[in-house]
């Protein structure tokens, strides 16, 4: 069954005002017509099925006829704090990020990002990247759309760590020395309902001088397995282990 999110003021108790984008989806993509069904959320934890009322060019009215309990949102709320990386790759990290259940996405850019953006083109660039989530969050049954923000600065995350309960630095010399117990110590530590932060750096990685200021500030360096992973591939990995650890365990 299609799903879409829509925002808060659009679903009241008994009918859903679908606008925008999806109208044409549902009308001319899908082909559908009343009493068609669909489901919907408001992106702030209500999700309903509906049965398609009343179809227009600018508006598709839908009644709701069952709320619904997925629990398909991770029970901690990671965000990933990626260092700015080459090409497409950030895309990449949005759209699978989203799919394993990410609350959120802080870019930055790192002394290693080879990428810099213009800030003239970051409003596009961020109004594209929170597209792709909020199509990763339909095709993912999410009940919520993760938050793009906007880039940052080194300076803007450091001062962004003491906003979370746990703070996790992916370091790739931790896991050439063979270090292989502290994500797992950071994750047991944390409990449900807790804001953890996950910061991962760009191609070529966290330099040591902001290793010793983001651990100055409580970011805990952890090796992320025995091999060596690609910027693209850290957040993934780490999205994949809290799942485990926190879903599949409980």
């Amino acid at each position: 069954m299609q799903r879409y999110f829509v925002k808060k003021e659009q679903m009241t108790d008994k009918v859903v005002h679908i606008l925008g984008e999806d109208v044409k989806h549902i009308s001319k993509v899908m082909r559908m017509d009343v009493g068609d069904e669909v489901i919907c959320s408001n992106n702030h934890s209500r999700t309903v099925k509906c049965r398609l009322s009343n179809l227009s060019d600018k508006e598709i009215i839908a009644d709701i006829i069952e709320t619904l309990d997925p629990k398909t949102e991770l029970p901690v709320k990671v965000t990933i704090a990626q260092g700015l990386p080459k090409g497409d790759k950030l895309d990449l990290i949005i759209q699978k990020g989203t799919e394993l259940g990410a609350f959120a996405f802080l870019p930055f850019s790192a002394a290693r990002s080879i990428v810099k953006w213009d800030q003239k083109k970051a409003g596009k660039k961020i109004e594209r990247l929170e597209k792709i989530a909020k199509e990763a969050a339909e095709q993912s049954y999410r009940e919520r759309i993760p938050e793009v923000l906007n880039v940052h600065s080194f300076t803007d995350l450091k001062q962004k760590i003491s906003s979370y309960d746990v703070v996790i630095l992916a370091y790739e010399e931790s896991a050439k020395r063979g270090e292989q117990v502290q994500l797992a110590q950071q994750l047991a530590s944390v409990t449900l309902g807790q804001k953890v932060l996950v910061i991962i750096g760009p191609e070529g990685g966290i330099t040591e001088e902001e290793l010793g200021q983001l651990t100055e500030q409580g970011a805990i360096a952890c090796g992320f397995g025995p091999r060596i992973l690609r910027t693209e591939t850290a957040s993934l990995y780490v999205l994949a282990a809290i799942s485990y650890h926190f879903e599949l365990m409980r």
